[in-house]
């Protein structure tokens, strides 16, 4: 069964027997969950031959993969080497995940420095541009991910990732639905009508190709005014993800999610996530029959 938005986690699953990608490609198949998002979260150190043995597993698994690049990139960095730093991890990211044959290549986009964001915005612009020029004329062809980012303090509201997607060939946003409730402080961005606002916005701009090839992530989450302030397991959190699958569901998304939770619930809510989706997805078809 290949569903329509493939679940799996961010990370391999905590409950991997053994260590390396290897292994977390064959137990994501054998949990039933159908991708996974390798975190190259600190650095990027793997080499072309085990890049290209991910690749050759996914593939006879039936995995999707996606990358999650080093943290420390930072595309409106204050000083010319620590720009030349952040931006080699992020070249680097991009060129070793679609060699393991990664589709997707998220980052976290900026830190505003407490500047103006709209003075924030054509820097980071320019600069990914920069770099995805870069990797296309390489042949590097996997879609560059901005993520919606969970503190104010940092770049990377909805509508900056959309806008980045607009004016850069090769980027669409990962949205963090988690992030986004987090961002506002209040409680807010976390109803079935707001989801739905979110998604319209996407399809407005970018156009409905873009709801057909997402990536997404999703988990609980902590916050204060400031934003984000840590992920939480999902009986734990007030986000309300029936009725954010739900709209995936009646605005027909399809693409890839990661799922991040904290141990011991990283595996557990992956396939809550699936099962959940499969559920109301089952409930719409008959709907549909009827």
């Amino acid at each position: 069964m290949t569903d329509k938005l493939r679940f799996g986690t961010v990370g391999a699953p905590m409950t991997t027997p053994g260590s390396g990608t290897i292994a977390a490609i064959e137990h994501t198949k054998a949990l039933g969950l159908q991708h996974l998002e390798i975190a190259w979260t600190h650095s990027v150190s793997v080499t072309d031959k085990t890049c290209e043995e991910i690749n050759a597993t996914a593939k006879k698994y039936g995995i999707s993969l996606s990358i999650h690049a080093p943290y420390f990139i930072n595309l409106n960095s204050q000083t010319p080497e620590k720009m030349v730093a952040s931006d080699e991890r992020l070249l680097k990211a991009a060129r070793k995940g679609f060699l393991a044959g990664a589709q997707d290549i998220v980052f976290h986009p900026a830190s505003y420095h407490t500047q103006n964001p709209l003075e924030v915005y054509p820097r980071v612009r320019d600069q990914l541009g920069m770099l995805v020029g870069q990797l296309r004329s390489e042949g590097v062809t996997a879609t560059i991910r901005p993520e919606t980012m969970g503190k104010t303090a940092m770049f990377g509201t909805l509508e900056e990732c959309v806008q980045l997607s607009k004016d850069i060939p090769g980027v669409l946003p990962c949205i963090d639905w988690a992030h986004l409730h987090a961002r506002r402080g209040d409680g807010t961005f976390n109803t079935y009508e707001e989801f739905a606002a979110a998604l319209t916005h996407v399809r407005d701009i970018l156009g409905e190709d873009a709801l057909k090839r997402v990536h997404f992530h999703l988990s609980g989450i902590e916050y204060g005014s400031k934003g984000e302030k840590m992920h939480l397991p999902l009986n734990e959190a007030d986000i309300r993800y029936r009725d954010l699958l739900q709209a995936f569901i009646d605005f027909g998304v399809e693409g890839t999610a990661g799922v991040e939770a904290p141990d011991p619930f990283h595996v557990a809510d992956a396939l809550t996530f699936q099962a959940t989706y499969r559920r109301l997805s089952g409930a719409e078809l008959a709907r549909d029959a009827d």
